[in-house]
């Protein structure tokens, strides 16, 4: 006979086992900088929907993009892998100097099929999933779609829409009536796939194209910022500034569906950015952060994060503790209770992968957030890495081939050009403005170890000396600036 107790733990545990699974929405904006949002600090751009997860959820002050550039971190999002290890460690297809002292390694310059991405593992427990807006990992080969998403929605191999006004002309997403923004009609997109999968688990991927370039805003956004202009202000773009709000605008979106439809309190939000903002032309500044986009310094890959765990996460939640993009993976996984992908049902690939990339070899180098989140522990990792072997002279502030650690307090940056070395205590001085790397010769000596030890760890490709650098010439002749081009929308032509 069956006792009570016994009849108790079986309905406990048959409650447990039809509980919903939680669904999750990782929203990914392009270019987004540090200080872009209210709740990290604008002075200028409106972000109530961001700073409305910011209160519901938690803040990481010190988070950071794999790379200052988008496609390497987007494929770190999507396994879990630092760029280094997986050998995508430029924008695709990226770009040369004329005279480069250094010549770039034969990287990977798509996401390869045999790579078990975050899709995979959720699409394996039974949820829907999807991508909506930039993919910029891979030629139709390697599309979202055959990387673990039922749905693609705008990503194609672009790095950037021709314009954010219809007809926008991208081959995955059906057009818009003449004049339609492209960042509202990703959120309304996001809206129809949660309303459509709202009955199963599903798992959102929304990497919007905003606010890469071309700078364009909606008339009546930048107008609103035009009148709000006053002398002091950190930020001071108007239309950079209306493509914050329209971001923010789809962000809002997609939370007020899940109200509406009674899901908020088991979808987990993720918000965060590929790289540092953009300050070619005043787009935006990263103050008090030095430099931005494709920089070595902290303006080029710190970035914003939001989490937002309903029941978990405390409101108002805020942490300090140093994270990178490869935290998501594992992160997400222990939230929903999932285990890694499985490694027995590689997809096949036209290509072969690279040695020590085929799936299931070790290498996810993401932690697990869960304990900050649930703000029970502290993470054991203190060391996070940078490699970039690749040339960047065209953006202001841009790096050459160089390697950085952070460590602790400290960042040493290895300029390959040269292989002088800077070092910065981040905690005491953001803004990267007093080297002590000749002060403090024995901690360079160590973290330089410790980064090239790293490297090696993780396979990393090295720029080779160029046998046809002319000394006497600049490595980068700049263009002459174009002209700007006539157009009846609210913007700038496109770097």
């Amino acid at each position: 006979m069956c006792s009570v107790f016994s009849v108790v733990c079986f309905l406990a545990v048959a409650a447990f086992a039809e509980a919903p699974k939680p669904n999750v929405v990782l929203i990914l904006a392009d270019d987004l900088g540090w200080t872009d949002l209210a709740c990290f600090g604008s002075d200028f751009y409106e972000t109530p929907h961001l700073d409305r997860l910011a209160r519901e959820g938690m803040k990481f002050t010190q988070n950071y993009s794999a790379c200052t550039v988008c496609s390497p971190t987007r494929a770190a999002l999507m396994t879990g892998k630092y760029p280094a290890r997986l050998h995508i460690t430029d924008w695709i297809p990226g770009q040369m100097p004329d005279n480069p002292k250094l010549l770039v390694p034969e990287w990977t310059k798509f996401l390869p099929l045999t790579e078990k991405t975050i899709a995979d593992a959720f699409k394996s427990a039974g949820y829907a999933t999807a991508s909506i807006g930039k993919w910029h990992l891979g030629t139709e080969e390697y599309y979202p779609d055959k990387h673990g998403f039922d749905v693609n929605i705008a990503g194609t191999d672009k790095p950037q829409p021709t314009t954010y006004f219809a007809p926008w002309k991208i081959p995955t997403l059906t057009e818009g009536k003449d004049g339609e923004y492209l960042t509202d009609r990703l959120g309304e997109e996001a809206v129809k796939f949660i309303e459509g999968a709202k009955d199963k688990p599903f798992f959102l991927y929304l990497p919007h194209f905003a606010v890469h370039t071309p700078t364009q805003g909606r008339a009546d956004l930048v107008a609103k910022y035009k009148a709000k202009l006053r002398p002091g202000l950190t930020h001071t773009n108007v239309i950079y500034a209306a493509m914050v709000e329209s971001l923010d605008a789809a962000v809002g979106r997609v939370l007020a569906k899940l109200d509406e439809l009674k899901l908020a309190e088991r979808t987990i939000v993720i918000f965060t950015s590929d790289n540092g903002g953009l300050i070619t032309r005043g787009t935006t500044t990263n103050a008090p952060l030095r430099y931005g986009k494709a920089s070595a310094y902290e303006g080029g890959v710190r970035v914003p994060l939001i989490v937002r765990w309903p029941g978990v996460t405390k409101p108002d939640g805020v942490s300090d503790t140093p994270v990178i993009t490869m935290d998501l993976f594992p992160t997400l996984l222990e939230m929903c209770a999932l285990g890694a992908p499985n490694s027995s049902s590689a997809r096949s690939s036209k290509k072969p992968a690279r040695a020590g990339l085929e799936t299931g070899t070790p290498g996810r180098d993401g932690v697990s957030l869960v304990p900050l989140l649930r703000g029970t522990g502290r993470l054991a990792r203190t060391e996070l890495f940078w490699h970039y072997p690749h040339h960047q002279h065209y953006q202001l502030g841009g790096a050459t081939p160089y390697g950085a650690i952070r460590s602790g307090d400290f960042k040493l940056i290895e300029f390959l050009n040269d292989m002088h070395v800077e070092l910065y205590n981040i905690r005491e001085d953001i803004g990267e403005q007093h080297d002590l790397a000749a002060a403090q010769s024995k901690r360079v000596e160590e973290l330089r170890a410790r980064l090239h030890t790293w490297r090696k760890e993780v396979s990393a490709q090295m720029p080779t000396p160029n046998p046809n650098h002319d000394s006497t010439k600049a490595e980068y002749n700049p263009p002459p600036p174009k002209a700007k081009k006539k157009t009846s929308n609210c913007g700038e032509p496109t770097d």
